[in-house]
């Protein structure tokens, strides 16, 4: 394999690319299902290949293959350059990759139990249980559950003198119920109905524990039946953690991605309103706000050693203190957003967030986890703290423009709070907002007992489409003055 990259990159330099990388990928997914007592599905997949990337006349060239020979890894680098020289043609900039970067390394995620040493059995029996469970549950008509396990093994290289391996691993999985009665469905899930992934081992799923939970799921999604709607109102609102990554999401990851404030994502997945010269000097939300774009949070989805530009994982400040101070960034944006501000271009480096879907699509910017970092309240001790408001919990739906600006979320269920109790139980939950003035009320946020990841396996961008793996650090927060349910 060494000798293959190396090949492709002396190829790419002979015919007169000024930079050139080669990743190779081999992937392994094992997926299992169930729906009301039945197997639903049990796949297998492995796919390989290899992409080469060039840089010539300041412009990009890619191709790919999934036949790994000497031949072919010639007749690639070859179409690569090919495209690069036509995409010269329209270049209207130079493009900088800052300084260099040369590593050597070989990481690997730290891995307890290899999922794919669990037998196929197991896992069926473990949906399968957890699937009774909640159909134990009269109203519940419907039960799912899956399992995801995944193991990526890739290398790359670069004419700059990097030479990275690394093996990745997934595991994760829900189960969801679904309550009918009367002409109404409600929905309960857990983690989420999108599936929790972690970078981790088969020890995620012990701890998810989906056979302890089950006979919860089903009993809430019976009680949302008959729970009242909830109010139309503006009001306190506390979100729990999970609700709140996917808010950090496409809160604030998306509008954080340098890509999109360029203008490259605009055709299939918008731009953001963060715009750069609010770099610095832009009120994003109160002053106990602080999000970092952190690539090496054990567990999490977007963790690696490196990124697809062989940049290692590091810790980027997004927000500190509510003051927007940073972005997801690639080495050539780095230097672009650089060259902007009147800064040396040349001295510029990546925030390692460069990421491809598979070895046949280019790296773009990729979140990778961006993560609330915890405050100083203990949740019961916050909720004891609030008169009157809505706490909700777990994704349900949601909407929100191409600037990232104005959203609409729901959520599976919430619960009054009076008098700093939780009360009565509530359905079909939604909460508004526009990003700066909902970040702005966030008053509180609690600790690190309550922190945890939550895994996006699901995120989509690019042309052709790639579909990334994302993750969210959070603990439950409040915000003050939220307008809540159906707008009349």
């Amino acid at each position: 394999m060494n000798d293959l990259l190396a090949l492709a990159l002396n190829r790419a330099q002979l015919l007169g690319a000024a930079y050139a990388d080669v990743r190779t990928l081999t992937a392994r997914e094992q997926s299992v299902s169930v729906r009301n007592g039945v197997v639903e599905g049990v796949g297998e997949l492995e796919n390989a290949g290899f992409g080469v990337r060039v840089l010539v006349n300041d412009a990009w060239g890619f191709a790919s293959s999934a036949i790994v020979t000497a031949k072919e890894v010639e007749r690639i680098t070859a179409e690569a350059i090919a495209i690069a020289k036509a995409s010269a043609s329209y270049q209207q900039r130079r493009v900088y990759l800052g300084p260099p970067e040369v590593h050597q390394a070989v990481y690997r995620t730290p891995v307890e139990i290899d999922p794919f040493t669990v037998s196929i059995e197991d896992k069926i029996a473990l949906l399968l249980e957890a699937d009774r469970l909640m159909r134990a549950e009269a109203s519940v008509k419907v039960a799912q559950g899956n399992l995801v396990c995944l193991r990526k093994h890739q290398t790359f290289a670069s004419t700059e003198g990097s030479t990275i391996e690394q093996e990745i691993f997934e595991t994760g999985g829900a189960i969801m119920a679904l309550a009918i009665a009367n002409g109404e469905i409600q929905r309960r899930s857990y983690p989420n109905v999108f599936r929790d992934q972690h970078a981790e081992g088969w020890e995620f799923i012990q701890r998810l524990d989906f056979v302890g939970n089950a006979p919860r799921i089903g009993a809430e999604a019976a009680a949302l039946l008959s729970a009242e709607q909830c109010p139309n109102q503006v009001t306190t609102l506390i979100l729990d953690r999970t609700q709140l990554g996917l808010q950090i999401h496409e809160s604030c990851g998306h509008p954080t991605e340098l890509d999109r404030v360029f203008g490259t994502e605009a055709a299939y997945a918008g731009t953001s309103f963060l715009t750069p010269e609010k770099l610095g000097v832009f009120r994003y939300g109160s002053e106990i706000v602080n999000l970092t774009a952190d690539a090496t949070t054990p567990g999490g989805l977007g963790t690696f050693g490196y990124d697809d530009e062989g940049v290692p994982a590091q810790r980027v400040p997004l927000v500190r203190e509510g003051l927007f101070v940073g972005y997801l960034s690639s080495r050539e944006t780095a230097t672009q957003l650089a060259q902007l501000r009147g800064e040396d271009p040349s001295l510029s480096r990546s925030g390692g967030a460069m990421r491809a879907s598979g070895w046949n699509r280019i790296p773009i910017i990729r979140m990778t986890n961006i993560n609330l970092e915890p405050g100083t309240w203990e949740l019961e001790d916050l909720i004891a703290d609030t008169d009157e408001g809505i706490y909700m919990e777990t994704n349900k739906s949601w909407s929100i423009d191409n600037l990232r600006l104005n959203f609409l979320f729901g959520t599976e269920l919430a619960y009054e709070i009076k008098g700093g109790k939780r009360g009565k139980l509530y359905k079909n939950a939604t909460y508004t907002g526009m990003t700066p003035e909902f970040w702005g009320a966030c008053d509180a946020i609690c600790n690190a007992n309550s922190w945890g990841l939550w895994g996006v396996p699901n995120c989509g961008k690019g042309q052709p489409s790639q579909t990334a793996h994302a993750g969210h650090g959070a603990a439950p927060a409040r915000f003050r003055n939220v307008r809540v349910g159906v707008m009349k």
